[in-house]
Parts: structure tokens; C-alpha cells; sequence
């Protein structure tokens, strides 16, 4: 791989043809700076993966036609029929793929699993939403998107006019007004992000104004959110290079997704960066959740992240699966770990829930 500065992360000049950047041959980046991405699936998507449950009712849609942008949708089935179930909207669980920012797809066979069992298990509306992928289109875009796929759910609630729920089959399930924004990795970052977007514009700092109504947020969930910065921390030094997520994969990604020339301290990657903004002042206006593997190269700024969090009287809480990998809920959707972490998540939906009541 060519040589690349340690104070930029900007790769020196290349001939147009040479491959200047490869993501395992999934996306590949030319001298020029061509974006090649493979069509096919990774070996980590098999077609072993369930593509449907028995307890819910599944729907893909386009939600921003200008960029082509898809979300799919998941209910259980029990709002289906008929009954007192029936008549009970469920909370709204908006998650976003992981993928470094360069990866990943709401269509892709390992996140339709887990969203599967995700809305069973928990009783939830799973939104599955996709978002712009760099290098064509760097940070903050992908944030950007997840402001976009909210308002998009702030009109359809309001209004029921989107060609996807012109029949109710959405919005007679989904009580908008509980809902919680979930992501795995870099969608944990985008979950982050949002939820420090809300903060500023409930202060009136912020430069995007997030008024959702009648939309409300009641929190958020971080699946091993993936955060960076220039100071290694310890497990980041001490990830072995030959598992698949190392830390030269996870450079990668932030020089291809990070405005051109900036660091891994960028506000996008690091939360507590030179110019990110001050968390202590911002308005957390509900819970965040933090889910962390102990054995993710980013569990020890990930620990930080939340202690930091806490530390500033921030409603936070930290939960750490021992001996689980990056991503482990991803590549087996069915296990019972993963059982475990739905169970956990839909938790705190109830916790969040409960805080209105008291």
C-alpha cells in the first residue's frame, strides 16, 4: 500500500490507473480518483442468513428520490391482525448500517437479519435507513442523511402521503412519538452525532434546525460507534493485524471518509476532538445507551467516550460484552449474544419510557 502521511492522511500523487486505496477488493480507489465498488455481497452476508421471520412483516422504500436513498421497514406481524395487539403502536427503532462510512447497505443479508430480529424480539418498528457513502461523498454527508431520513418520518407522521405508507401499513404501528435512533458502528457514530445535533438546537447553537414534531426522540443507541483520533488508544494499539477489522482497515476508512486532508481528530471521528463541540454544554435530551465488545479495537475509546459522558452528568449508560468482537450481532444474527443485546435494547426502550411516567 503506498505510503501515506502520518500528518494528513493524504496519499502522495499516483498514476490515474493505479489503485490507490482497497477495501479488500469490495471498494477500490484509482489514482484518478475513480470509485470502483464491487457488486457483490461480502463473504460475511451469506445467503444462510434468514431474508425472513415468521413474526414480522417487511417493506423497502425510497426516501430521498434525489439520491436514491432506501430505508426498510419491519414490523411485527402481530400489529397485522386483529385484536387488542392490533391496536397498540409500537415504539420506532431508526437504525443506521455500519461500514466505516464506506461500506454497507440496509439491504445488505446481515443487517436484514438482525433487523428481522431486532423489531421480533424487541416489539419495535425497525426504519432501517441507508445514507451516502464516501469517498464519493465525505462526512458529514452521511450524518446530513440521517437529518434527512428523520424529517422524511417527521412528514410521513404528519402526514401519511409517502407511496410506502399510503395504506397505514406503516403508520398504524409506528407511535412516533417514541422514537429511539439506533446504529452499528459507523451508524453508531451517526446516532452520536444526531443526538449532539438535537442538543445544540434545543440550545439554539446549533446550525441545523431539528424540530421534528411530532416526531420525538426518546434515545439513542450506540452499537460500538466507531470513533477515532490521532493518540492511539491502548486496544486500538494492541489489535493484532491479522484479524479482518485491524486498524490499518480502520485508517482506511477514515481517509476515505473525512473531508480530504483532515485528521482523525476531525469533529466527525473524534467527539472530543480540538474542534468538536463542547459535550459538557450540550443538551442530551434523552438516554444514550452504549454497547461495547471486549474485544473491539475501539473498546477502549469507546469506555472513554461513555465515562466522559457520565462524568458530565450526561444520562448515559455503558454495557460491555465480554469477549465479543466488532460487530459480533452482524455476523451471527442468531445467536444467543445477539439475543442477549436485543434484549438489552428493548431495555432500555422500557427504561426510556418509564423516565416519562415518573
Amino acid at each position: 500500500m503506498p505510503a501515506v502521511s502520518g500528518a494528513t492522511g493524504v496519499l502522495p500523487p499516483a498514476a490515474a490507473n493505479v489503485v490507490v486505496e482497497d477495501i479488500y477488493g469490495f471498494l477500490r480507489v484509482l489514482g484518478d480518483g475513480t470509485v470502483l465498488r464491487s457488486p457483490e455481497q461480502p463473504v460475511f452476508c451469506p445467503d444462510t442468513f434468514p431474508s425472513s421471520h415468521p413474526s414480522v412483516q417487511w417493506r423497502e422504500a425510497v426516501y430521498d428520490k434525489a439520491n436514491n436513498l432506501r430505508v426498510r421497514m419491519y414490523k411485527p406481524s402481530s400489529t397485522a391482525g386483529g385484536g387488542e395487539d392490533a391496536r397498540k403502536k409500537l415504539p420506532v427503532l431508526v437504525h443506521f448500517h455500519g461500514g466505516g462510512f464506506c461500506l454497507g447497505s440496509c439491504t445488505w443479508a446481515n443487517v436484514h437479519a438482525f433487523c428481522l430480529r431486532l423489531a421480533a424480539e424487541a416489539g419495535a418498528v425497525v426504519l432501517s435507513a441507508g445514507y451516502r457513502l464516501a469517498p464519493e461523498h465525505r462526512l458529514p454527508t452521511a450524518v446530513d442523511d440521517g437529518v434527512g431520513f428523520l424529517r422524511w418520518m417527521s412528514r410521513l407522521s404528519a402526514q401519511s402521503t409517502m407511496d410506502a405508507a399510503a395504506d397505514g401499513w406503516l403508520t398504524k404501528a409506528a407511535d412516533f412519538g417514541r422514537v429511539f435512533v439506533t446504529g452499528d458502528s459507523a451508524g453508531g457514530t451517526i446516532a452520536h452525532h444526531l443526538a449532539v445535533r438535537a442538543g445544540l438546537a434545543a440550545t439554539k447553537r446549533g446550525e441545523v434546525d431539528l424540530d421534528l414534531r411530532p416526531v420525538t426522540v426518546r434515545g439513542y443507541v450506540l452499537l460500538m460507534p466507531f470513533f477515532g483520533g490521532v493518540r492511539r488508544t491502548r486496544s486500538e494499539a494492541e489489535c493484532p493485524a491479522e484479524v479482518l477489522l485491524n486498524l490499518d482497515l480502520f485508517d482506511r476508512f477514515w481517509r476515505l471518509s473525512l473531508p480530504a486532508g483532515a485528521t482523525r481528530d476531525h469533529q466527525a471521528a473524534n467527539p472530543f476532538g480540538p474542534d468538536s463541540p463542547e459535550l459538557g454544554s450540550v443538551d442530551f435530551r434523552a438516554p444514550v445507551l452504549v454497547v461495547v465488545g471486549g474485544l473491539d479495537m475501539m473498546r477502549d475509546r469507546t469506555v472513554d467516550y461513555a465515562e466522559r459522558l457520565a462524568a458530565m452528568g450526561k444520562p448515559v449508560e455503558l454495557v460491555e460484552f465480554a469477549g465479543k468482537p466488532h460487530g459480533f450481532y452482524l455476523h451471527e444474527p442468531g445467536s444467543e449474544a445477539t439475543g442477549v443485546l436485543i434484549g438489552l435494547v428493548s431495555r432500555f426502550l422500557h427504561s426510556c419510557e418509564a423516565r416519562l411516567l415518573d
